[in-house]
């Protein structure tokens, strides 16, 4: 196929011009030159390369700079770094260039945005590495993270071209990191679709089945609607507001998330959307004319007491304001309503975009966002080594909801909910954490894990004999406390390590061993302890013996016959074993002479999406694509991922679980395991049944040889008398 290079040429022209159209409001003098100098620089960088899809490579930064400047709102600077942010990474242009070129700032802000290269070692995952990269310049420079998420957002919108196990790592991700940052940052509409196009690619099944049902429901949700704010509107209009009312539809991504966190089908989700009023209002009269309206909603429908949520009087931490009520609408069903401002309504959904329009008012965001910032300073400061653990303490600060609590004289400190009072101790100052004994809320005495409820007034009790012990880490939950607790207990290491040294020394010169690097390095290999400081460490505890110094010196004297088992393969070697040629992990295939194991997590049988996961000890562990636990593995450790397809010739049994829900019938628990033992020869390994009051659950530990033998029976079992729901469980019991 021959390209029109002309034609593409004018496009590439055209794409700029809408480009600047977009920005155009924000463009200061000398803006628009910069941009069109970044634009050509990146044209000419990238002017061989292809995407994917075939289409010229230059596209992508386009679209990149066309998402910060349209839905997140960054200025010139932004713009110009969105245009460059591959090209150091895949060009021939240097950072060096980049700085000569743009200056000190955006040189800064794309290295950030450029991944490290380099080998993965035995124990780190390079996408925790480079996210970590991606932080330390957010630190600095927010633009980063908003940059990337835009890159981001659109590599999920082009998603189908790429193969299926690179649309599985990227998109799990996104699910697992990406996601919760927008949410952090208050971008809800890139949030959202963030979230949506995560679930189309790593369970394209639960995702079109919603969608499906979705738009089949519309029509029925639009006179529902229309029904509802009927009324609203005359008397809202009758009292002088200026106002807009609409339905609006729950994300899919939110539904699917329902049905599997509350156990409850489509059909018995009440809230599949919300009524939104957003109110335009002087920014004095915001608060009082929210509440007017919320007192007109509920003098028509009766409002549910615990479902009422303020956050216009203590904004979420992202910046989000808004007034929401559950209300009993018409034909008995619960409606939320979420009553706003103009104001609020852009900045919750546009977050930094709508910060140009609101400089003033948004000043509280930009000191939340600040803290926020403040506190991933504070965890670059003394960063784990693992990355990936850091990753873990980073990602708690990301997506949990929050509580309010006081001090002893009324300051409010805002922590995730599930915070203790220790970590409270750590969010008030390192040192009254590090010295906490104890606290007192609401003036009794409580456990240092005691967990927080909103508007608790806390005061901590500190001793200055007191230091973190190890358990701490089991009673906090704030990344903040996590990293200096563990910053704590390193330092108490050392301390314990020094001791330890001279106790190693004189162990040495009474085996006739000289106390060098290299001995003692060799002496760390031997016994398989990763550093010099943990041998010093466990010696001090007491717990290196005499008897391994002179198994050692035997060892040394005499290497052919070492005195430990063989080291385990690298995880480099493991990979490299297990993709093979052919790069595809075949189940059930005696040919392959490969040990793998079923992870019991989410027993895959088959006919399920599979990957493979390499572990050191255990061979290749074979997971479904919706495991639980597959998000998290994808994201961290794509390079240990094999790509894993079921052999169709072997009728083996393998161990699936069913859940069944009903009425209690006469002779229910009879009719079941009929149907499972006569009509479909399957074995049984475990049931369980209850009842209580009349209603039935029953679970159900069978052996199926595919997914089509298991929903062929679920159907059957749906259509017994007295069954109201039938499911596939996950986990053994």
């Amino acid at each position: 196929m021959k390209i029109d290079l002309e034609a593409e040429r004018k496009e590439i022209l055209n794409r700029y011009k809408i480009l600047i159209k977009a920005c155009k409001r924000r463009l200061e003098k000398g803006d628009k030159e910069i941009i069109r100098k970044a634009f050509e620089v990146a044209v000419e960088a990238h002017k061989e390369m292809r995407r994917k899809s075939g289409e010229p490579y230059i596209y992508h930064p386009i679209a990149v700079a066309q998402i910060c400047a349209e839905e997140i709102g960054l200025g010139a600077t932004g713009i110009v770094c969105a245009l460059l942010h591959d090209t150091v990474e895949d060009t021939d242009l240097t950072l060096e260039d980049v700085k000569g070129l743009f200056g000190e700032k955006v040189a800064q802000i794309i290295n950030g945005l450029t991944k490290i290269s380099g080998v993965i070692d035995n124990t780190s995952s390079i996408q925790a590495e480079n996210f970590r990269k991606v932080l330390l310049t957010m630190s600095e420079d927010i633009r980063v993270i908003l940059i990337k998420l835009a890159d981001r957002l659109h590599n999920m919108r082009t998603l189908e071209h790429m193969k299926r196990e690179k649309q599985m790592k990227i998109a799990s991700e996104t699910l697992f990191l990406y996601a919760p940052l927008a949410h952090r940052l208050g971008l809800n509409n890139i949030k959202t679709e963030l979230e949506d196009l995560g679930l189309k690619y790593t369970n394209s099944d639960g995702y079109y089945d919603i969608a499906v049902k979705l738009q089949e429901t519309e029509p029925q949700r639009k006179r529902f609607v229309q029904k509802f704010i009927e009324p609203l509107k005359e008397i809202l209009g009758e009292q002088g507001f200026t106002f807009k009312i609409f339905g609006r539809p729950k994300s899919i991504y939110s539904i699917y998330n329902k049905t599997k966190t509350k156990g409850v089908a489509f059909e018995e989700i009440y809230d599949l959307f919300a009524i939104r009023i957003v109110i335009d209002t002087p920014l004095e009269q915001e608060k009082s004319d929210c509440w007017k309206v919320y007192s007109i909603i509920t003098d028509f429908y009766h409002p549910s007491p615990e479902r009422l949520r303020d956050w216009i009087s203590t904004p979420k931490s992202n910046g989000y304001e808004s007034l929401h009520t559950t209300v009993m609408g018409p034909e008995g069903k619960w409606v939320e309503v979420q009553i706003r401002t103009v104001r609020m309504d852009e900045l919750a959904e546009k977050g930094y975009a709508a910060h140009w329009k609101y400089k003033d008012s948004a000043a509280d965001k930009e000191s939340n966002l600040e803290n926020w910032l403040q506190r991933i300073r504070e965890m670059l400061e003394n960063p784990d080594p693992n990355a990936l653990e850091f990753m873990d303490d980073f990602k708690l600060n990301l997506f949990s909801d929050e509580l309010f609590a006081f001090t002893p004289k009324g300051d409010m400190k805002t922590l995730p909910v599930g915070a203790t009072a220790l970590d409270f101790a750590f969010e008030i100052h390192t040192k009254v954490g590090e010295q906490c004994i104890g606290a007192k809320v609401n003036f009794k005495l409580v456990p240092l894990s005691y967990e927080i409820k909103s508007g608790d007034q806390i005061e901590i009790l500190t001793s200055n004999k007191q230091t973190p012990k190890e358990d701490w880490l089991g009673f906090v939950i704030t990344a903040k406390a996590k990293s200096k607790i563990k910053s704590s207990l390193k330092e108490q290491r050392k301390k314990v390590a020094e001791e330890g040294r001279e106790i190693m020394e004189r162990k040495f010169y009474k085996n006739k061993l000289d106390f060098t690097l290299q001995n003692v390095n060799d002496f760390c290999a031997f016994l398989k302890i990763p550093s010099s400081q943990e041998l010093f460490y466990r010696a001090a505890l007491g717990n290196v013996d005499v008897k391994e110094i002179k198994e050692f010196v035997r060892f040394k004297n005499n290497p052919v016959k070492p005195g430990r088992k063989t080291a385990t393969p690298k995880i480099e070697q493991l990979v490299t074993n297990a993709r093979g040629s052919s790069d595809m992990l075949v189940i059930g295939d005696d040919m392959q002479k490969l040990d793998y194991k079923l992870s019991p997590c989410c027993n895959p049988i088959p006919g399920d999406d599979v990957f493979g996961f390499i572990t050191v000890g255990e061979g290749i562990k074979i997971h479904r694509v919706n495991c639980p636990n597959a998000i998290k593995l994808l994201s961290n450790y794509a390079y240990r991922v094999v790509k894993a397809k079921w052999l169709n010739d072997q009728m083996i049994s393998f161990l699936a679980g069913i859940k069944i829900i009903g009425t209690d019938e006469l002779g229910l628990v009879n009719n079941i395991t009929k149907i499972i033992s006569n009509e479909n020869n399957i074995n049984m390994r475990s049931i369980k049944f209850d009842t209580d009051d009349g209603l039935f659950e029953g679970t159900i530990m069978i052996y199926v040889h595919d997914t089509k033998h298991l929903n062929h029976l679920m159907e059957v079992l749906k259509k017994v008398k007295g069954v109201t729901r039938v499911d596939r469980i996950d986990e053994k019991d």
